[in-house]
């Protein structure tokens, strides 16, 4: 039974809101993690259904002694729609066993009440956008080489074409370097790349930071990754160095800084020094920190971009508008704190933001902010150039929500219409010329970023514009 209440304290911790469900999985004892993921995925997807099922058979009613819904569910998910629940006989199995008939009795009437025929049809299977993005895998290059991945996947039976013109294609990224895209449903987990670590599973938007901060590879160089877990930025960044130069890579949960760890070592990145504390509790005149040049920040956002995650299967509450607009206010405050410390480390040249939201909040009314703060004054920090930050890229900033001159500074993708999920990425400069005037910052017209009571003036004022 230790596997099914180890499921359900993984459940307990999603509906807690302790990370994202793949965060939570990965902190899972490596020897059984697969199987554990895989039931509490699958109870994800069926959720709703066994609930109803539980609560008509009125199973927890009956047996007192099952005080855990989220291992009731886990139980239940195996009795209806797996091989049966894997555990040797004991009081809570029994439990459940005895309702067998009913249980099932349940179940089909919902199947026939829906009009449904496979078990499938009753899943929960999230946003349709994310059947619209790739497979993306990006070459690590730390350990294998962009030809020698290749070559063993079209040994393999891939083939390199559109990857969604064939089940087995691929294709070369055009924006970054060794990047490759492949169909959506293409798995890799059993791939022996991926167990040797000459590949990594990774958005096409999420490689957008490294590769737009592009740290030299020099054995001198100092950068720090502010919030590294799971490691994929991190793995990226030490390549692009070229395992050279050194790497702080700072995570201040400890369950997320162990998987870190791991993570790293499987990624043979050899320059990189953990570190489990706060990036914002760092004294940027610290001997060992001062000297760092590049930043990546990466901070906790609202998620609001990411369409292929596991988390749209946990169900949230309805927000209201207000609720929301606080959320995000509070949510850009931390933001905006993690650039202007960035921003006080005294060699630092460059620093990237990044968010995978689509709210402007976290987005351009962060960078305003951060270009009109007082570690910015006089212009000392001003944006990179459209030309320095993914130049090709075609979807740039808001312009309705910053200054149109930096707009085209700033990248987004959209989900479902760039085959990426939603995302933000910025980059912020030292300015090495003598500033002699401070630099017009703000948008032309009121932002957003003000609070709530200008989002909802805007809001009333574009009510009014369409009804006129």
């Amino acid at each position: 039974m230790n596997f099914y209440f180890e499921a359900a304290k993984t459940l307990d911790r999603v509906e807690a809101k302790h990370g994202s469900i793949k965060g939570i999985i990965a902190t899972l004892p490596e020897k059984d993690r697969k199987r554990t993921a895989a039931l509490v995925i699958e109870t994800l997807k069926f959720k709703s259904v066994l609930k109803e099922v539980i609560d008509k058979s009125e199973l927890m009613k009956e047996e007192r002694k099952l005080t855990s819904m989220n291992l009731v569910l886990v139980l239940v998910h195996d009795l209806l729609l797996a091989r049966g629940i894997q555990a040797g006989d004991g009081p809570v199995k029994q439990a459940i066993l005895r309702h067998k008939t009913r249980l099932h009795g349940e179940f089909q009437k919902i199947k026939i009440k829906r009009g449904v025929v496979s078990n499938e049809q009753l899943a929960h299977n999230g946003d349709e956008r994310a059947g619209l993005i790739p497979r993306y895998i990006r070459v690590n290059t730390n350990v294998g080489t962009l030809e020698e991945v290749i070559k063993s996947l079209t040994s393999g039976g891939f083939v390199l074409c559109d990857p969604f013109s064939l089940k087995n294609g691929f294709s070369k990224d055009p924006h970054v370097p060794d990047l490759l895209s492949f169909a959506p449903s293409t798995s890799f987990h059993d791939n022996q790349l991926y167990a040797d670590g000459k590949i990594i599973l990774q958005d096409k938007a999420s490689c957008f930071p490294a590769f737009v901060l592009s740290p030299p590879a020099t054995d001198d160089s100092v950068v720090i990754d502010a919030t590294a877990a799971p490691g994929n930025k991190t793995s990226h960044l030490s390549a692009l160095m070229q395992n050279k130069g050194k790497l702080f890579a700072f995570e201040r949960d400890r369950k997320r800084f162990s998987t870190l760890k791991m993570m790293l070592s499987k990624a043979g990145c050899r320059n990189v020094s953990p570190i489990n504390a706060d990036f914002l509790t760092v004294d940027p005149h610290d001997a060992q920190f001062s000297s760092a040049t590049h930043i990546l920040l990466d901070p906790s956002c609202s998620g609001s971009g990411i369409v292929n995650r596991l988390d749209h299967l946990v169900e949230t509450e309805a927000e209201d508008d207000t609720a929301k607009d606080d959320r995000l206010d509070k949510l850009g405050a931390f933001q905006l704190s993690m650039i202007t410390h960035a921003m006080r480390f005294p060699n630092v040249k460059k620093i990237v933001y990044s968010t995978c939201s689509i709210h402007a909040t976290e987005n351009e009314h962060v960078v305003h902010n951060a270009l009109s703060s007082e570690e910015a004054k006089d212009g000392s920090f001003i944006l990179a150039p459209q030309h320095e930050v993914l130049p090709t890229w075609p979807r740039r900033g808001y312009p309705d929500e910053i200054d149109p001159e930096y707009a085209s500074c700033l990248v987004r993708c959209s989900p479902g219409e760039d085959a990426t999920n939603g995302f933000f990425v910025s980059c912020f400069v030292k300015n090495m010329e003598t500033p002699t005037k401070k630099r017009k910052v703000g948008p032309v017209h009121e932002p957003e970023h003000t609070g709530s009571k200008s989002r909802k003036k805007k809001k009333k004022r574009l009510k009014t514009d369409a009804s006129n």
